[in-house]
């Protein structure tokens, strides 16, 4: 636990890492669901007050990760699947839309953001986040601005609330070291494609993409209710 002088920066630091810990607990099923969480507890084992335990489990309620219960206190909630694959559908209609919409409108897509993009994808391959969850910030931020790039900014919102959706299931995808680098290859192959106008390229490795990452999510997220449901049936008496 930190026992030196408490700055400013000291207090974002721990809030982050309590954060960042708790979400990879409950997504690899180190909780059943409906397991209340208990602030003092989980502020024991992680080592730190419980004041950024209680911070973290409001976020992570806000991830739609935790549910609350009447009384305030938060529980695990058992991801959503019957939606996931009509969800998807969805999302990659949306963004199909947005790598083809220049064909058809004729107005190119938006270079200068595209090329920031493929800069900035290029600074995360050389140093990739930890398998902790945290990607799917990246990832969303990554088709966003690819949609973005399009300039039909309804599109754009409509992808954001999608995203919002199959957010609790989707960071299942990005729990182990080779799915990120393997996310980032082919986010940087996508936007290499469009910026060389190769836009029905662009368009299959797309479909490839997201295809594949459906997969992925749907596996971890059936090995992670899997898990929560063992934890739970082991503390029954």
């Amino acid at each position: 636990m930190y026992t030196g002088p408490h700055t400013a920066s000291d207090a974002v630091l721990r809030r982050e890492q309590a954060y960042l810990h708790l979400r990879r607990m409950v997504l690899v099923g180190e909780f059943a669901f409906g397991q209340r969480l208990g602030e003092e507890g989980i502020a024991e084992q992680l080592g730190v007050s419980r004041t950024p335990v209680r911070e973290a489990l409001v976020r992570l309620h806000n991830d739609r990760l935790l549910n609350r219960y009447a009384d305030g206190g938060f529980y695990v909630a058992e991801p959503d699947l019957a939606d996931l694959r009509d969800l998807y559908e969805l999302r990659l209609t949306l963004e199909l839309r947005s790598i083809t919409r220049p064909q058809e409108t004729g107005i190119p897509h938006d270079r200068a953001l595209l090329e920031a993009l493929r800069e900035r994808w290029r600074a995360i391959q050389n140093a990739p986040p930890g398998p902790d969850g945290s990607f799917i910030e990246l990832d969303e931020s990554f088709h966003v601005a690819l949609s973005r790039a399009a300039g039909n900014l309804i599109i754009t919102e409509t992808l954001e609330a999608v995203n919002v959706r199959i957010r609790p299931v989707r960071m299942h995808d990005f729990l182990d070291v080779e799915r990120i680098e393997v996310s980032i290859v082919e986010h940087l192959e996508i936007v290499d494609a469009v910026l060389d106008e190769e836009l029905d390229l662009a368009a299959t490795r797309l479909r490839r993409h997201i295809g594949i990452s459906m997969d992925v999510v749907e596996e971890r997220a059936a090995r992670a209710m899997t898990a929560m449901m063992l934890a739970r049936s082991k503390r029954r008496p």
